[in-house]
Protein backbone atom coordinates (compact mmCIF):
# COMPACT_ATOMS: atom_id res chain seq x y z
CA UNK A 1 0.00 0.00 0.00
CA UNK A 2 1.40 3.39 -1.02
CA UNK A 3 2.06 6.60 1.62
CA UNK A 4 -0.40 7.89 -0.41
CA UNK A 5 -3.64 5.50 0.43
CA UNK A 6 -2.12 5.51 3.96
CA UNK A 7 -2.82 9.01 4.63
CA UNK A 8 -6.11 9.07 3.01
CA UNK A 9 -7.39 6.13 5.15
CA UNK A 10 -6.07 8.29 8.10
CA UNK A 11 -7.77 10.87 7.12
CA UNK A 12 -11.27 9.04 6.52
CA UNK A 13 -10.80 7.56 10.01
CA UNK A 14 -10.15 10.67 11.76
CA UNK A 15 -12.71 13.11 10.46
CA UNK A 16 -16.56 12.57 11.43
CA UNK A 17 -18.71 10.52 9.68
CA UNK A 18 -21.58 11.59 7.70
CA UNK A 19 -25.16 11.20 8.87
CA UNK A 20 -25.13 8.37 6.01
CA UNK A 21 -22.97 6.47 7.19
CA UNK A 22 -24.18 6.66 11.22
CA UNK A 23 -27.60 5.46 9.76
CA UNK A 24 -27.19 3.36 7.07
CA UNK A 25 -28.88 0.30 7.48
CA UNK A 26 -26.83 -2.87 7.51
CA UNK A 27 -29.21 -4.17 4.71
CA UNK A 28 -28.15 -1.76 2.45
CA UNK A 29 -24.24 -2.30 3.22
CA UNK A 30 -24.49 -6.10 2.82
CA UNK A 31 -25.79 -5.20 -0.68
CA UNK A 32 -23.48 -3.03 -1.92
CA UNK A 33 -20.44 -5.73 -0.34
CA UNK A 34 -21.95 -8.13 -2.63
CA UNK A 35 -24.62 -10.22 -1.81
CA UNK A 36 -24.97 -13.53 -3.89
CA UNK A 37 -27.73 -16.56 -4.08
CA UNK A 38 -25.21 -18.62 -1.74
CA UNK A 39 -25.92 -16.05 0.88
CA UNK A 40 -29.51 -16.34 0.34
CA UNK A 41 -29.56 -19.52 0.37
CA UNK A 42 -27.38 -19.13 3.97
CA UNK A 43 -29.90 -16.92 5.21
CA UNK A 44 -32.77 -18.73 4.27
CA UNK A 45 -31.78 -21.87 6.26
CA UNK A 46 -30.98 -19.64 9.67
CA UNK A 47 -33.52 -17.53 9.17
CA UNK A 48 -36.00 -20.83 9.54
CA UNK A 49 -33.41 -21.77 12.37
CA UNK A 50 -34.26 -18.59 14.42
CA UNK A 51 -37.89 -19.41 13.41
CA UNK A 52 -38.37 -22.82 14.82
CA UNK A 53 -36.68 -21.37 18.43
CA UNK A 54 -38.37 -18.05 18.56
CA UNK A 55 -41.87 -19.32 18.16
CA UNK A 56 -42.39 -21.11 21.70
CA UNK A 57 -40.30 -18.57 23.10
CA UNK A 58 -41.76 -15.67 21.92
CA UNK A 59 -45.36 -17.34 23.10
CA UNK A 60 -43.95 -18.44 26.56
CA UNK A 61 -42.63 -14.42 27.09
CA UNK A 62 -45.78 -13.03 26.40
CA UNK A 63 -47.68 -15.35 28.88
CA UNK A 64 -45.07 -14.74 31.24
CA UNK A 65 -45.53 -10.73 30.67
CA UNK A 66 -49.53 -11.10 31.71
CA UNK A 67 -50.16 -10.67 28.16
CA UNK A 68 -51.63 -13.52 26.11
CA UNK A 69 -49.21 -15.47 23.54
CA UNK A 70 -50.50 -13.89 20.44
CA UNK A 71 -49.10 -10.86 21.29
CA UNK A 72 -45.58 -11.77 21.70
CA UNK A 73 -45.98 -13.64 18.00
CA UNK A 74 -47.06 -9.98 16.92
CA UNK A 75 -44.09 -8.45 18.20
CA UNK A 76 -41.70 -11.27 16.61
CA UNK A 77 -43.50 -10.91 13.57
CA UNK A 78 -43.62 -7.03 13.18
CA UNK A 79 -40.79 -6.13 15.25
CA UNK A 80 -38.36 -8.66 14.32
CA UNK A 81 -39.01 -7.65 10.49
CA UNK A 82 -38.03 -3.77 11.24
CA UNK A 83 -35.07 -4.12 13.84
CA UNK A 84 -33.54 -6.29 10.66
CA UNK A 85 -34.46 -3.87 7.81
CA UNK A 86 -33.39 -0.60 9.51
CA UNK A 87 -30.66 -2.16 12.01
CA UNK A 88 -27.13 -1.06 12.24
CA UNK A 89 -26.21 -4.60 13.49
CA UNK A 90 -25.47 -7.14 10.57
CA UNK A 91 -26.82 -10.20 12.39
CA UNK A 92 -29.33 -9.01 14.94
CA UNK A 93 -32.41 -10.43 15.48
CA UNK A 94 -35.22 -8.67 17.20
CA UNK A 95 -38.87 -9.76 19.24
CA UNK A 96 -39.74 -9.78 22.80
CA UNK A 97 -37.30 -10.79 25.24
CA UNK A 98 -37.59 -12.44 28.76
CA UNK A 99 -35.25 -9.06 30.18
CA UNK A 100 -38.70 -7.49 29.51
CA UNK A 101 -40.91 -9.58 31.56
CA UNK A 102 -40.86 -7.83 34.68
CA UNK A 103 -41.60 -4.42 33.12
CA UNK A 104 -44.40 -5.68 31.23
CA UNK A 105 -46.39 -7.81 33.97
CA UNK A 106 -45.76 -4.46 36.13
CA UNK A 107 -46.91 -2.18 33.08
CA UNK A 108 -49.92 -4.19 32.70
CA UNK A 109 -51.14 -4.86 36.34
CA UNK A 110 -51.29 -1.28 36.61
CA UNK A 111 -52.32 0.40 33.41
CA UNK A 112 -53.84 -2.61 31.86
CA UNK A 113 -52.93 -4.14 28.23
CA UNK A 114 -53.51 -0.50 26.67
CA UNK A 115 -51.15 1.07 28.80
CA UNK A 116 -48.67 -1.05 27.82
CA UNK A 117 -48.97 -1.06 24.26
CA UNK A 118 -49.17 2.92 24.59
CA UNK A 119 -45.74 2.90 26.84
CA UNK A 120 -44.13 0.26 23.68
CA UNK A 121 -44.92 3.51 21.46
CA UNK A 122 -43.85 5.89 23.85
CA UNK A 123 -40.30 3.96 24.34
CA UNK A 124 -40.44 3.63 20.74
CA UNK A 125 -39.92 7.68 20.36
CA UNK A 126 -37.26 7.71 23.32
CA UNK A 127 -35.03 5.33 21.23
CA UNK A 128 -35.42 7.09 18.16
CA UNK A 129 -34.36 10.59 19.25
CA UNK A 130 -31.67 9.04 21.74
CA UNK A 131 -30.73 7.45 18.57
CA UNK A 132 -31.11 10.89 16.88
CA UNK A 133 -28.83 12.26 19.35
CA UNK A 134 -26.15 9.71 19.20
CA UNK A 135 -26.69 8.66 22.75
CA UNK A 136 -25.99 5.05 21.98
CA UNK A 137 -22.18 6.13 22.48
CA UNK A 138 -22.50 6.25 25.63
CA UNK A 139 -24.62 3.55 26.47
CA UNK A 140 -21.94 1.02 25.89
CA UNK A 141 -20.13 2.77 29.36
CA UNK A 142 -22.20 1.02 31.94
CA UNK A 143 -20.07 -0.85 34.17
CA UNK A 144 -19.86 -4.87 33.61
CA UNK A 145 -20.90 -5.46 36.72
CA UNK A 146 -24.05 -3.76 36.22
CA UNK A 147 -25.23 -5.62 33.21
CA UNK A 148 -24.25 -9.18 35.14
CA UNK A 149 -26.07 -8.04 38.18
CA UNK A 150 -29.31 -6.73 36.10
CA UNK A 151 -29.32 -9.27 33.85
CA UNK A 152 -29.09 -12.31 36.83
CA UNK A 153 -31.48 -10.57 38.99
CA UNK A 154 -34.15 -10.82 35.69
CA UNK A 155 -33.38 -14.42 35.53
CA UNK A 156 -33.73 -14.72 39.17
CA UNK A 157 -37.14 -12.62 38.56
CA UNK A 158 -38.41 -14.91 35.51
CA UNK A 159 -37.77 -18.22 37.20
CA UNK A 160 -40.20 -17.01 40.13
CA UNK A 161 -42.79 -15.81 37.92
CA UNK A 162 -42.72 -19.38 36.52
CA UNK A 163 -43.43 -21.49 39.37
CA UNK A 164 -46.63 -21.03 39.55
CA UNK A 165 -47.28 -22.97 36.07
CA UNK A 166 -44.43 -25.04 36.18
CA UNK A 167 -46.26 -26.86 39.56
CA UNK A 168 -49.76 -26.17 38.27
CA UNK A 169 -50.94 -24.23 41.52
CA UNK A 170 -54.07 -22.78 41.88
CA UNK A 171 -54.52 -19.39 43.64
CA UNK A 172 -57.34 -17.74 45.11
CA UNK A 173 -56.55 -14.11 43.91
CA UNK A 174 -54.43 -12.92 41.19
CA UNK A 175 -50.67 -13.42 41.29
CA UNK A 176 -48.47 -10.86 43.16
CA UNK A 177 -46.19 -9.16 40.54
CA UNK A 178 -43.54 -8.23 43.54
CA UNK A 179 -41.18 -10.77 44.59
CA UNK A 180 -41.53 -11.86 48.05
CA UNK A 181 -45.38 -11.31 47.76
CA UNK A 182 -45.32 -13.49 45.26
CA UNK A 183 -42.99 -16.42 47.13
CA UNK A 184 -45.87 -15.97 50.28
CA UNK A 185 -48.97 -16.60 48.16
CA UNK A 186 -47.18 -19.61 46.06
CA UNK A 187 -46.15 -21.10 49.70
CA UNK A 188 -49.88 -20.18 50.37
CA UNK A 189 -51.13 -22.53 47.46
CA UNK A 190 -49.06 -25.59 48.47
CA UNK A 191 -51.37 -27.83 48.87
CA UNK A 192 -52.90 -27.21 45.06
CA UNK A 193 -49.94 -28.23 43.25
CA UNK A 194 -50.59 -30.30 40.20
CA UNK A 195 -48.25 -33.46 40.23
CA UNK A 196 -49.32 -33.73 36.32
CA UNK A 197 -47.92 -30.10 35.62
CA UNK A 198 -44.98 -31.18 37.34
CA UNK A 199 -43.94 -34.42 35.22
CA UNK A 200 -44.90 -32.16 32.32
CA UNK A 201 -42.47 -29.43 33.17
CA UNK A 202 -39.41 -31.64 34.25
CA UNK A 203 -39.49 -33.92 31.62
CA UNK A 204 -39.30 -30.50 28.87
CA UNK A 205 -36.85 -29.23 30.61
CA UNK A 206 -34.76 -32.75 30.95
CA UNK A 207 -35.54 -32.67 26.89
CA UNK A 208 -34.13 -29.30 26.33
CA UNK A 209 -31.06 -29.60 28.87
CA UNK A 210 -30.38 -33.38 26.73
CA UNK A 211 -30.48 -32.65 23.01
CA UNK A 212 -28.28 -29.01 23.72
CA UNK A 213 -25.69 -31.83 25.50
CA UNK A 214 -25.99 -34.50 22.90
CA UNK A 215 -27.50 -32.65 19.40
CA UNK A 216 -27.56 -29.20 19.93
CA UNK A 217 -28.08 -28.72 16.33
CA UNK A 218 -31.72 -30.20 17.12
CA UNK A 219 -34.46 -27.64 17.89
CA UNK A 220 -34.82 -28.71 21.71
CA UNK A 221 -37.30 -26.43 22.59
CA UNK A 222 -39.64 -26.72 19.52
CA UNK A 223 -39.37 -30.78 20.14
CA UNK A 224 -39.48 -30.07 24.14
CA UNK A 225 -43.12 -28.08 23.46
CA UNK A 226 -44.46 -30.37 20.38
CA UNK A 227 -43.92 -33.45 22.59
CA UNK A 228 -45.58 -32.51 25.48
CA UNK A 229 -48.39 -31.15 23.34
CA UNK A 230 -48.93 -34.17 22.16
CA UNK A 231 -48.61 -36.20 25.85
CA UNK A 232 -51.18 -33.76 26.95
CA UNK A 233 -53.58 -33.95 23.87
CA UNK A 234 -53.32 -38.27 24.03
CA UNK A 235 -53.24 -38.72 27.58
CA UNK A 236 -55.92 -36.01 28.27
CA UNK A 237 -53.63 -34.89 31.12
CA UNK A 238 -55.36 -32.59 33.79
CA UNK A 239 -53.55 -29.39 33.18
CA UNK A 240 -53.66 -26.17 32.07
CA UNK A 241 -52.96 -25.45 28.03
CA UNK A 242 -52.52 -22.26 25.89
CA UNK A 243 -56.16 -23.06 24.42
CA UNK A 244 -58.13 -23.56 28.45
CA UNK A 245 -56.60 -20.43 29.38
CA UNK A 246 -56.51 -17.96 26.17
CA UNK A 247 -58.86 -19.72 23.53
CA UNK A 248 -55.64 -20.19 21.70
CA UNK A 249 -54.14 -17.61 19.40
CA UNK A 250 -55.74 -16.11 15.78
CA UNK A 251 -54.64 -17.17 12.09
CA UNK A 252 -53.55 -13.76 10.90
CA UNK A 253 -52.08 -10.54 12.19
CA UNK A 254 -54.50 -7.66 13.24
CA UNK A 255 -54.97 -4.64 11.21
CA UNK A 256 -52.93 -1.92 12.86
CA UNK A 257 -54.30 0.46 15.36
CA UNK A 258 -53.29 3.16 17.10
CA UNK A 259 -53.17 2.33 21.14
CA UNK A 260 -55.81 4.26 23.70
CA UNK A 261 -54.31 7.83 23.82
CA UNK A 262 -55.23 10.53 26.09
CA UNK A 263 -52.93 12.86 28.38
CA UNK A 264 -53.40 11.72 31.47
CA UNK A 265 -52.78 7.91 29.98
CA UNK A 266 -49.32 8.90 28.56
CA UNK A 267 -48.24 10.73 31.68
CA UNK A 268 -49.31 7.85 33.74
CA UNK A 269 -47.27 5.05 31.20
CA UNK A 270 -44.26 7.58 30.74
CA UNK A 271 -42.11 6.18 33.51
CA UNK A 272 -42.62 2.92 32.24
CA UNK A 273 -41.85 3.97 28.79
CA UNK A 274 -38.79 4.90 29.74
CA UNK A 275 -37.88 2.04 31.34
CA UNK A 276 -38.52 0.38 28.34
CA UNK A 277 -36.73 2.22 26.59
CA UNK A 278 -33.49 2.07 28.52
CA UNK A 279 -33.60 -1.37 28.93
CA UNK A 280 -34.02 -2.09 25.16
CA UNK A 281 -30.95 0.17 24.42
CA UNK A 282 -29.09 -1.94 26.99
CA UNK A 283 -30.13 -5.33 25.62
CA UNK A 284 -30.05 -4.55 21.87
CA UNK A 285 -26.44 -3.08 21.96
CA UNK A 286 -25.36 -5.62 24.36
CA UNK A 287 -26.61 -8.19 21.70
CA UNK A 288 -24.80 -6.18 19.05
CA UNK A 289 -21.53 -6.17 20.70
CA UNK A 290 -21.56 -10.36 21.29
CA UNK A 291 -22.42 -10.19 17.78
CA UNK A 292 -19.61 -8.28 16.86
CA UNK A 293 -17.44 -10.34 19.30
CA UNK A 294 -18.65 -13.62 17.03
CA UNK A 295 -17.61 -12.17 13.84
CA UNK A 296 -15.36 -9.75 13.55
CA UNK A 297 -17.95 -7.13 12.46
CA UNK A 298 -18.62 -4.00 13.71
CA UNK A 299 -22.03 -2.61 14.28
CA UNK A 300 -23.81 0.97 13.73
CA UNK A 301 -24.73 1.58 18.07
CA UNK A 302 -27.08 4.87 17.20
CA UNK A 303 -29.07 3.44 13.68
CA UNK A 304 -29.39 0.16 16.01
CA UNK A 305 -31.11 2.25 18.31
CA UNK A 306 -33.40 4.46 15.70
CA UNK A 307 -34.37 0.85 14.09
CA UNK A 308 -35.22 -0.35 17.41
CA UNK A 309 -37.76 2.71 17.88
CA UNK A 310 -39.06 2.22 14.88
CA UNK A 311 -39.76 -2.03 15.51
CA UNK A 312 -41.33 -0.79 18.99
CA UNK A 313 -43.71 1.17 17.37
CA UNK A 314 -44.54 -0.86 14.61
CA UNK A 315 -45.11 -3.73 17.11
CA UNK A 316 -47.51 -1.42 19.03
CA UNK A 317 -49.46 -0.56 15.73
CA UNK A 318 -50.37 -4.44 15.74
CA UNK A 319 -50.73 -4.91 19.52
CA UNK A 320 -47.16 -6.36 20.41
CA UNK A 321 -44.91 -5.73 23.43
CA UNK A 322 -41.98 -4.08 23.83
CA UNK A 323 -39.05 -5.71 21.58
CA UNK A 324 -35.34 -5.68 21.57
CA UNK A 325 -32.28 -7.27 20.25
CA UNK A 326 -32.02 -10.76 21.73
CA UNK A 327 -28.47 -12.41 22.65
CA UNK A 328 -29.52 -15.85 22.40
CA UNK A 329 -31.39 -16.01 19.00
CA UNK A 330 -29.07 -13.06 17.38
CA UNK A 331 -26.10 -15.82 18.32
CA UNK A 332 -28.66 -18.87 17.10
CA UNK A 333 -28.38 -16.79 13.92
CA UNK A 334 -25.04 -16.61 13.43
CA UNK A 335 -24.05 -20.24 14.50
CA UNK A 336 -26.93 -21.38 11.79
CA UNK A 337 -24.61 -19.43 8.98
CA UNK A 338 -26.68 -15.90 8.45
CA UNK A 339 -24.58 -14.11 6.13
CA UNK A 340 -26.70 -10.68 6.47
CA UNK A 341 -30.19 -8.90 7.71
CA UNK A 342 -32.45 -11.02 5.71
CA UNK A 343 -31.73 -13.95 7.78
CA UNK A 344 -33.50 -12.01 10.39
CA UNK A 345 -36.51 -10.64 8.12
CA UNK A 346 -36.63 -14.27 7.26
CA UNK A 347 -37.05 -15.46 10.64
CA UNK A 348 -40.07 -13.09 11.07
CA UNK A 349 -41.80 -14.09 7.49
CA UNK A 350 -41.67 -18.10 8.64
CA UNK A 351 -43.06 -17.24 12.14
CA UNK A 352 -45.98 -15.60 10.25
CA UNK A 353 -46.46 -18.92 8.18
CA UNK A 354 -46.24 -20.54 11.40
CA UNK A 355 -48.90 -18.54 12.59
CA UNK A 356 -51.15 -19.27 9.68
CA UNK A 357 -50.65 -22.73 9.31
CA UNK A 358 -50.27 -24.06 12.66
CA UNK A 359 -52.39 -21.32 14.82
CA UNK A 360 -55.11 -24.47 15.96
CA UNK A 361 -52.13 -26.98 17.44
CA UNK A 362 -51.21 -24.56 19.71
CA UNK A 363 -53.83 -24.54 21.65
CA UNK A 364 -53.02 -27.69 23.00
CA UNK A 365 -49.55 -26.39 24.54
CA UNK A 366 -49.58 -27.18 28.20
CA UNK A 367 -48.05 -24.32 30.28
CA UNK A 368 -46.01 -26.33 32.10
CA UNK A 369 -44.03 -26.78 29.18
CA UNK A 370 -43.90 -22.99 28.45
CA UNK A 371 -42.77 -22.79 32.05
CA UNK A 372 -40.12 -24.97 31.48
CA UNK A 373 -38.87 -23.27 28.24
CA UNK A 374 -38.65 -19.79 30.36
CA UNK A 375 -37.12 -21.82 33.23
CA UNK A 376 -34.20 -22.91 31.01
CA UNK A 377 -34.23 -19.12 29.80
CA UNK A 378 -32.93 -18.14 32.96
CA UNK A 379 -30.77 -20.39 33.99
CA UNK A 380 -29.02 -19.56 30.52
CA UNK A 381 -28.75 -16.38 31.16
CA UNK A 382 -28.11 -15.83 34.93
CA UNK A 383 -23.90 -15.50 33.80
CA UNK A 384 -23.06 -17.70 36.59
CA UNK A 385 -19.57 -17.98 35.60
CA UNK A 386 -19.17 -13.97 35.36
CA UNK A 387 -21.13 -13.34 38.35
CA UNK A 388 -18.50 -16.11 40.44
CA UNK A 389 -16.01 -14.06 38.64
CA UNK A 390 -17.18 -10.60 39.76
CA UNK A 391 -17.91 -11.50 43.01
CA UNK A 392 -13.68 -12.69 43.58
CA UNK A 393 -12.55 -10.49 41.13
CA UNK A 394 -12.68 -6.86 43.78
CA UNK A 395 -14.46 -6.20 46.60
CA UNK A 396 -15.84 -2.65 44.60
CA UNK A 397 -17.05 -4.90 41.65
CA UNK A 398 -18.93 -7.38 44.23
CA UNK A 399 -20.48 -4.37 46.00
CA UNK A 400 -21.52 -2.58 42.49
CA UNK A 401 -22.83 -6.39 40.99
CA UNK A 402 -24.54 -7.55 44.58
CA UNK A 403 -26.36 -4.09 44.96
CA UNK A 404 -27.81 -4.60 41.36
CA UNK A 405 -28.70 -7.97 41.50
CA UNK A 406 -30.78 -7.54 44.93
CA UNK A 407 -32.31 -3.79 43.95
CA UNK A 408 -33.48 -5.45 40.72
CA UNK A 409 -34.73 -8.44 42.30
CA UNK A 410 -35.94 -6.49 45.30
CA UNK A 411 -37.02 -3.12 44.49
CA UNK A 412 -37.27 -2.10 40.50
CA UNK A 413 -34.80 -2.66 37.24
CA UNK A 414 -34.65 0.91 36.40
CA UNK A 415 -33.63 1.39 40.16
CA UNK A 416 -31.12 -1.47 40.56
CA UNK A 417 -29.53 0.02 36.52
CA UNK A 418 -29.21 3.60 38.35
CA UNK A 419 -27.70 2.69 41.67
CA UNK A 420 -25.27 -0.10 40.16
CA UNK A 421 -24.06 3.17 37.55
CA UNK A 422 -23.49 5.41 40.44
CA UNK A 423 -21.35 2.85 42.51
CA UNK A 424 -19.67 2.00 39.57
CA UNK A 425 -18.84 5.63 39.17
CA UNK A 426 -17.99 6.30 42.78
CA UNK A 427 -15.96 3.44 43.17
CA UNK A 428 -13.95 4.46 39.93
CA UNK A 429 -13.13 8.21 41.65
CA UNK A 430 -12.09 6.33 44.86
CA UNK A 431 -9.43 3.83 42.81
CA UNK A 432 -8.73 7.51 40.54
CA UNK A 433 -7.84 9.23 44.47
CA UNK A 434 -6.13 6.21 45.27
CA UNK A 435 -3.89 6.20 42.44
CA UNK A 436 -2.63 10.10 43.03
CA UNK A 437 0.14 10.57 45.19
CA UNK A 438 3.60 12.97 45.27
CA UNK A 439 6.74 10.52 44.82
CA UNK A 440 9.57 11.45 47.28
CA UNK A 441 11.72 13.73 45.78
CA UNK A 442 10.21 14.21 42.51
CA UNK A 443 10.49 17.52 40.51
CA UNK A 444 7.28 19.35 40.02
CA UNK A 445 8.15 18.71 36.41
CA UNK A 446 8.92 15.27 35.65
CA UNK A 447 12.32 14.85 33.84
CA UNK A 448 12.81 12.74 31.04
CA UNK A 449 13.86 9.20 31.91
CA UNK A 450 15.30 6.14 30.46
CA UNK A 451 13.43 3.28 28.46
CA UNK A 452 14.97 0.59 30.20
CA UNK A 453 16.72 -0.15 33.82
CA UNK A 454 20.05 0.59 33.51
CA UNK A 455 19.39 4.28 33.13
CA UNK A 456 20.20 4.17 28.93
CA UNK A 457 17.93 5.54 26.17
CA UNK A 458 16.58 2.71 23.69
CA UNK A 459 17.15 4.26 20.53
CA UNK A 460 14.12 4.16 18.47
CA UNK A 461 13.76 1.51 16.08
CA UNK A 462 11.68 2.81 12.85
CA UNK A 463 11.65 -0.72 11.47
CA UNK A 464 8.77 -1.63 14.13
CA UNK A 465 6.90 0.76 12.60
CA UNK A 466 6.68 -1.03 9.55
CA UNK A 467 7.12 -4.52 10.47
CA UNK A 468 4.58 -7.07 9.18
CA UNK A 469 5.04 -9.15 11.79
CA UNK A 470 4.57 -7.02 14.71
CA UNK A 471 2.01 -5.03 15.91
CA UNK A 472 2.62 -2.67 19.05
CA UNK A 473 -0.28 -1.10 21.20
CA UNK A 474 0.70 0.79 24.18
CA UNK A 475 -2.18 1.86 26.58
CA UNK A 476 -1.54 4.58 29.04
CA UNK A 477 -4.06 5.85 32.42
CA UNK A 478 -6.86 3.94 33.48
CA UNK A 479 -8.24 1.59 31.37
CA UNK A 480 -11.85 1.36 32.71
CA UNK A 481 -15.58 0.80 31.95
CA UNK A 482 -15.72 4.51 30.32
CA UNK A 483 -12.67 3.70 27.87
CA UNK A 484 -13.14 0.26 27.67
CA UNK A 485 -15.68 0.98 24.72
CA UNK A 486 -13.33 2.88 22.62
CA UNK A 487 -10.14 1.17 22.86
CA UNK A 488 -11.76 -2.37 22.62
CA UNK A 489 -12.85 -1.28 18.79
CA UNK A 490 -9.28 -0.33 18.14
CA UNK A 491 -7.31 -3.49 19.57
CA UNK A 492 -10.79 -5.17 17.76
CA UNK A 493 -9.83 -3.78 14.10
CA UNK A 494 -6.00 -3.11 14.00
CA UNK A 495 -4.84 -6.38 14.82
CA UNK A 496 -6.30 -8.68 11.97
CA UNK A 497 -3.36 -8.94 9.47
CA UNK A 498 -0.01 -9.76 12.05
CA UNK A 499 1.52 -12.25 13.37
CA UNK A 500 2.00 -10.99 16.74
CA UNK A 501 0.12 -8.33 19.15
CA UNK A 502 1.64 -7.03 21.84
CA UNK A 503 -0.30 -5.00 24.58
CA UNK A 504 2.34 -2.52 26.46
CA UNK A 505 0.73 -2.29 29.85
CA UNK A 506 3.15 -0.58 31.47
CA UNK A 507 1.42 2.67 32.17
CA UNK A 508 -1.83 1.20 32.88
CA UNK A 509 -2.16 1.85 36.65
CA UNK A 510 -5.03 -0.30 37.07
CA UNK A 511 -8.30 -1.87 35.06
CA UNK A 512 -11.79 -2.45 36.08
CA UNK A 513 -13.64 -5.99 35.06
CA UNK A 514 -15.01 -4.01 31.89
CA UNK A 515 -12.01 -3.95 30.77
CA UNK A 516 -10.55 -6.99 31.45
CA UNK A 517 -13.69 -8.18 29.85
CA UNK A 518 -13.33 -6.69 26.40
CA UNK A 519 -9.25 -7.52 26.70
CA UNK A 520 -10.80 -11.34 27.17
CA UNK A 521 -13.18 -10.47 23.65
CA UNK A 522 -10.23 -9.53 21.93
CA UNK A 523 -7.91 -12.29 23.21
CA UNK A 524 -10.14 -14.81 21.98
CA UNK A 525 -10.50 -13.32 18.64
CA UNK A 526 -6.72 -12.93 18.62
CA UNK A 527 -6.74 -16.85 19.44
CA UNK A 528 -9.23 -18.04 16.68
CA UNK A 529 -7.09 -15.71 13.50
CA UNK A 530 -4.22 -17.22 14.65
CA UNK A 531 -2.28 -14.39 15.98
CA UNK A 532 -0.55 -14.46 18.82
CA UNK A 533 -0.98 -11.73 21.87
CA UNK A 534 1.27 -10.63 24.56
CA UNK A 535 0.81 -8.45 26.92
CA UNK A 536 3.37 -6.71 28.19
CA UNK A 537 4.75 -4.77 31.29
CA UNK A 538 1.69 -5.59 33.68
CA UNK A 539 1.73 -4.70 37.59
CA UNK A 540 0.93 -8.18 39.57
CA UNK A 541 -2.77 -6.32 40.27
CA UNK A 542 -3.17 -5.48 36.76
CA UNK A 543 -2.43 -9.20 35.93
CA UNK A 544 -4.37 -10.52 38.35
CA UNK A 545 -7.11 -9.14 37.09
CA UNK A 546 -6.30 -9.99 33.53
CA UNK A 547 -6.30 -13.66 34.55
CA UNK A 548 -9.03 -13.49 36.57
CA UNK A 549 -11.25 -12.80 33.21
CA UNK A 550 -9.81 -15.29 31.36
CA UNK A 551 -6.94 -13.63 29.34
CA UNK A 552 -4.69 -16.84 29.51
CA UNK A 553 -2.71 -18.70 27.95
CA UNK A 554 -3.38 -20.03 25.13
CA UNK A 555 -5.11 -16.67 24.48
CA UNK A 556 -2.50 -14.39 25.68
CA UNK A 557 0.63 -14.58 26.63
CA UNK A 558 2.63 -12.07 29.39
CA UNK A 559 6.29 -10.95 29.05
CA UNK A 560 8.20 -8.08 31.20
CA UNK A 561 9.09 -6.16 28.01
CA UNK A 562 8.13 -5.05 25.03
CA UNK A 563 11.63 -6.86 23.67
CA UNK A 564 10.71 -10.13 25.15
CA UNK A 565 7.27 -10.43 23.30
CA UNK A 566 8.83 -8.87 20.27
CA UNK A 567 11.65 -11.70 20.62
CA UNK A 568 9.41 -14.27 21.78
CA UNK A 569 7.23 -13.48 17.95
CA UNK A 570 10.20 -13.67 16.34
CA UNK A 571 11.23 -17.06 17.56
CA UNK A 572 14.34 -15.98 19.79
CA UNK A 573 15.61 -19.02 21.60
CA UNK A 574 14.64 -18.37 25.37
CA UNK A 575 12.35 -15.97 24.30
CA UNK A 576 9.52 -17.62 25.87
CA UNK A 577 10.26 -17.84 29.76
CA UNK A 578 8.21 -15.38 32.21
CA UNK A 579 10.53 -13.81 34.82
CA UNK A 580 8.42 -11.34 36.10
CA UNK A 581 6.40 -10.30 39.31
CA UNK A 582 3.72 -13.20 39.80
CA UNK A 583 0.53 -11.84 40.84
CA UNK A 584 -0.74 -12.17 43.93
CA UNK A 585 -2.50 -15.66 44.99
Amino acid sequence: MSITSDHARELRQMRQPTFAELYLPKLITVWREGYGLSDVRADVFAGLTVAIVALPLSMAIAIASGVTPDRGLYTAVVGGFIVSLLGGSRFQVGGPAGAFIVLVAVTAERHGVDGVILATMMAGMVLIAAGLLRIGTYIKFIPYPVTVGFTAGIAVIIFASQLRDLSGITLAGKEPSAFVPKLVALAGGLNTINPSAIVVALVSIAIIAGLRRWRPSWPGILIAVALAAIATAVLSLPIETIGSRFGGIPRELPSPALPAFSIAKATAVLPDAISFALLAAIESLLSAVVADGMTGRRHRSNCELVAQGVANIGAALFGGICVTGLIARTATNIRAGARGPLAGMLHSVFLLLFMLVAAPLASYIPLAALAAVLVVVSWTMAEKQEFATLLRSSWGDAVVLLATFLLTIFRDLTEGILVGFALGAVLFIHRMAEMTGIEERSPLVAADRPDDGNGERVPYDSALAVDRDVLIYRITGAFFFGAASAIGNVLDGIADTRKGFVVDFAAVPFLDSTAANVLGRVAAKAHRQGIELFITGASPSVRQALLTHGVTEPHAHYRETIEGAVAAIKGAPGALEFTGHQPPA
